[in-house]
C-alpha cells in the first residue's frame, strides 16, 4: 500500500501526536508499506525508511514555541506526484487541511484523525475565545471529506459525533513498555527530583508546559502539602510562567529529557500526576502505568476510559483540592499502593504500538473499501 501521511506535526518534535504517528510509520515500513510524510520543514526528511517531505513553517502568534505550516497549494502536487492509495490527514486543520482537500480533488480515499481538542484549548485563551466558533466550522468542514474519521477515545467520538462529524471510529492506543518500565528506577534520580529529600512524595509531570495541560492547578497543592516534591518534565511556551508560579515550593523544572532518563524520571517517582481534562486521550498516563506508576489523575472523559480508581490509578475532581488531597493520602496505604502499581503494569500490556498501527491499517482499508462504493 502507498500511504500519504499529512500531519501538522512530526519529527523531531516530540508529543502525543508525534510519537502515535511516528510508530505508525516505523510499523507500516517494517510491514512493506510504501510511506511519505508531509510535515512542517524542521529540517528531517527521512525517519524510518520513510521519505519526509517538508513544507515551509511559520510561527504563529498565539503559539510561539512551535512552529506549523499553513495551508499549502504545494501539497496538491506532492501528493499528485505520489500517486497514494490512501491520505491520511491527522488533525486537518492547517497543513493537514491541505491533504484533506488535494485527496478530495484527486479522488483518493481519506482518513482523517483528530488527536488535539483546539476548540477546548481556546477556552483556556481568553484572547482567542471568539475564534472557537470559526474553528469548529473548520474542523466540521474538513472532516466531512473524509471517507473515514477516528478519534482517539470513545469519549472524544461521542464529542465529534455530537457536533455532527460522521463516519467516526476509535483508534487504539498503545504505549512501549519496553522503553517504558519499572526497573528503570532509580535512588539516584529520585535524589534528583526530590532535590535531596528522598523521604517525599515524590509526583512527576511530564509532557509539554502549555496551559491547556493545566499544570497550575498543582500549585495551591504545592502550598498546603510540606510532604510531596513535584517534578515537572518536559519545555514549552507556559514554561517561564511556572515558573514563577511555582517559586518558593518544593518543585524542580529539569526540563525535556528522553530515553532511559526519561524512564528513569517516570520509575523513580511515587505516582505520575495528570491534572487535564482538555486532552483526547493522554499517551502519558499509560506511560506512566508502564511505569509501574500510580496514576494520580483528573476525572474527564478520555481519562475514565484508561484509569479505574483504586484499582490501576486513583482519581480527584480537577476543580476539589480536597479530592487532590485525598487521592494523594490513599498513596500512604502501602498494601494500596503495590496493587495499583502491579495492576497499572498489567494493564499497560495490554496494549502495543504495533497492535494499534496495524489497528490504523485496517482503517485504512476500510476507507478505501468505503471509497469505492458508488
Amino acid at each position: 500500500m502507498r500511504i500519504a501521511l499529512v500531519t501538522e506535526t512530526f519529527v523531531p518534535s516530540v508529543d502525543g501526536v508525534v510519537t502515535r504517528l511516528r510508530h505508525a510509520v516505523e510499523r507500516f515500513v517494517d510491514l512493506g508499506h510504501e510511506v511519505m510524510v508531509v510535515a512542517p520543514d524542521l529540517g528531517v526528511y527521512e525517519h524510518h525508511g520513510a521519505r519526509i517531505v517538508g513544507v515551509r513553517p511559520v510561527t504563529l502568534p498565539f503559539y510561539k514555541h512551535r512552529r506549523f505550516t499553513l495551508p499549502s497549494p504545494t501539497v496538491d502536487g506532492i501528493i499528485r506526484g505520489f500517486h497514494p492509495d490512501v491520505v491520511h490527514a491527522a488533525q486537518p486543520i492547517l497543513l493537514a487541511s491541505s491533504g484533506a482537500y488535494a485527496a478530495h480533488r484527486q479522488g483518493i480515499p481519506l482518513v482523517a484523525s483528530y488527536h488535539t481538542h483546539l476548540p477546548r484549548y481556546m477556552d483556556l485563551y481568553r484572547g482567542w475565545t471568539w475564534g472557537k466558533p470559526a474553528v469548529w466550522w473548520q474542523i466540521k468542514r474538513n472532516h466531512a471529506l473524509a471517507d473515514l474519521n477516528l478519534a482517539t477515545s470513545e469519549a472524544m467520538k461521542q464529542e465529534l459525533e455530537s457536533h455532527g462529524i460522521p463516519r467516526l471510529h476509535v483508534l487504539r492506543r498503545g504505549v512501549d513498555t519496553e522503553a517504558h518500565h519499572p526497573r528503570f528506577a532509580s535512588a539516584q534520580m529520585r535524589e534528583r527530583l526530590t532535590q535531596g529529600q528522598p523521604q517525599r512524595k515524590l509526583l512527576v509531570f511530564v509532557g509539554r508546559l502549555a496551559k491547556e495541560k493545566e499544570i497550575h492547578r498543582l500549585r495551591s497543592m504545592m502550598d498546603r502539602r510540606d510532604d510531596v516534591a513535584l517534578a515537572i518534565v518536559g519545555d514549552g511556551p507556559y514554561r517561564r510562567e511556572l515558573v514563577e508560579l511555582f517559586a518558593g515550593t518544593h518543585t524542580l523544572f529539569p526540563g525535556f529529557l528522553e530515553g532511559e532518563e526519561l524512564a528513569s524520571a517516570f520509575a523513580s517517582a511515587d505516582a505520575f500526576v495528570f491534572p487535564s481534562v482538555t486532552e483526547t486521550l493522554g499517551l502519558v498516563i499509560l506511560e506512566g502505568m508502564a511505569s509501574g506508576l500510580p496514576v494520580v489523575a483528573a476525572r474527564s472523559g478520555p481519562t475514565l476510559e484508561q484509569v479505574t480508581d483504586g484499582v490501576n490509578g486513583l482519581l480527584f475532581d480537577h476543580d476539589d483540592e480536597a479530592s487532590l488531597d485525598a487521592a494523594l493520602n490513599r498513596l500512604g496505604d502501602p498494601e494500596l499502593r503495590r496493587s495499583i502499581r502491579e495492576n497499572a503494569r498489567a494493564e499497560a500490556e495490554k496494549y502495543s504500538w504495533d497492535n494499534a498501527s496495524d489497528d490504523l491499517l485496517r482503517y485504512y482499508e476500510m476507507a478505501i473499501e468505503r471509497h469505492r462504493r458508488p
